[in-house]
């Protein structure tokens, strides 16, 4: 696996989002969030998740999406609980993922993190599956964009404190970073 010329990771499915924008800095990208969700919350498995990144969810469909009417969200990429990985967004744009959020300093980090969302909820464990793609997506970005660094892979809760809490204590962090500090 490799980011491409175009910043798409090979051998990944697309699924090309509007819900983006142009970076100020296209290959200033500094920063990773590490995300979480499920929908309906606590389903695993539905496809609305993908839905929602592409403006495709049926709001009426559940009694818990009347909040996600009209919201524009999306993420760079979406792993789910088998590790199958799907792209809205290339790396050089910006996704929406991380709404009001501050790292080190700098605020709106959408503009410069490229977010990672794992298919799970906040008070649980992500599988073996997921890790193992995870590592995969990071060695690919890292040798992509240079001004990465392992200190700089957070959870949404790191860049949004008080408002957020993903991905939560079941995430392990050691594991996901594992294969990085062996590069």
């Amino acid at each position: 696996m490799h980011v491409t010329d175009d910043h798409w990771l090979s051998r990944i499915r697309r699924l090309p989002s509007a819900n983006c924008d142009r970076r100020t800095a296209p290959l200033g990208i500094e920063l990773v969030v590490i995300h979480c969700i499920t929908l309906p919350p606590g389903h695993f498995g539905s496809g609305d998740v993908l839905r929602l990144f592409v403006n495709e969810l049926d709001c009426d469909s559940h009694q818990s999406y009347d909040d996600l009417r009209n919201l524009r969200v999306s993420a760079h990429l979406f792993i789910d609980r088998r590790g199958r990985t799907t792209q809205f967004v290339p790396f050089d744009q910006c996704a929406w993922h991380a709404g009001e959020s501050c790292w080190r300093g700098r605020s709106g980090c959408n503009d410069f993190s490229i977010g990672i969302e794992l298919e799970g909820v906040e008070t649980g464990r992500f599988t073996r599956a997921q890790y193992r793609r995870l590592e995969q997506v990071l060695q690919a970005i890292f040798r992509r964009y240079p001004r990465l660094s392992v200190d700089a892979v957070v959870g949404h809760q790191e860049i949004a404190p008080g408002r957020k809490a993903d991905p939560g204590p079941g995430f392990d962090w050691s594991r996901a970073l594992s294969a990085l500090a062996t590069e």
